[in-house]
């Protein structure tokens, strides 16, 4: 089994299966909050690691992303091991976009993309959301208003499944944080995303 992190009640009703992005693992801040925030009796959380990241861990080398057959086949067996009638899938950056790309075949209670990388910074002719528009599985996109992957403006634009519903971070980047002249902070949007990802997997 792979190494996980587990916050919330064995018995919740509820379990959401979260996962990191391409630059940082399942312990980065971001990630904790979100987990520590979200889990409660209700709500259990199980955080995991993609292959390069548990090598990473290993030896402390920084590597590039697994191959999309293995990301996607790591979304599988991760979900196969910790099956739950309510079972939500979530993942930041990479990670959501992986969920994304399995979400149908697998039929979780929902998906919960943090981030999706829609566009490389810089290069918008590189759409990587074009499953978005015929995903089937209810989504809650949450997405930085100012994120350089999809920002609102970009995104508002953009063909989305009718199930597919977006929360938006006030003036957050790809990894939430908003500019100090925004008046809000980290904190505060972390605590927003957390309110929302609650009302989503509750009232599914």
């Amino acid at each position: 089994m792979n190494h996980v992190l587990i916050n919330g009640a064995d018995n919740a009703p509820n379990r959401v299966l979260l996962t990191h992005g391409a630059g940082a693992g399942m312990e980065h801040a971001v990630m904790n909050s979100l987990a520590l925030g979200l889990a409660d009796e209700h709500i259990q959380v199980i955080r995991f690691e993609f292959p390069f990241m548990q090598k990473t861990r290993a030896d402390g080398r920084k590597r590039p992303p697994d191959r999309e057959p293995a990301l996607l086949d790591c979304w599988r067996e991760m979900a196969t091991e910790f099956a739950h009638p309510r079972l939500f899938l979530a993942g930041k950056s990479m990670g959501g976009r992986m969920a994304s790309l399995v979400a149908d075949e697998l039929a979780p209670a929902g998906l919960i993309l943090l981030g999706f990388p829609f566009t490389p910074p810089g290069k918008p002719d590189r759409f990587r959301g074009q499953h978005l528009a015929t995903l089937a599985t209810p989504t809650l996109l949450v997405q930085g208003e100012r994120d350089n992957f999809g920002n609102r403006e970009a995104v508002t634009g953009y063909d989305l499944a009718p199930g597919v519903k977006s929360l938006w971070v006030k003036d957050g980047d790809h990894g939430f944080s908003p500019r100090k002249s925004s008046g809000t902070t980290l904190e505060r949007n972390l605590t927003a995303i957390v309110a929302g990802m609650r009302r989503f997997v509750l009232a599914r």
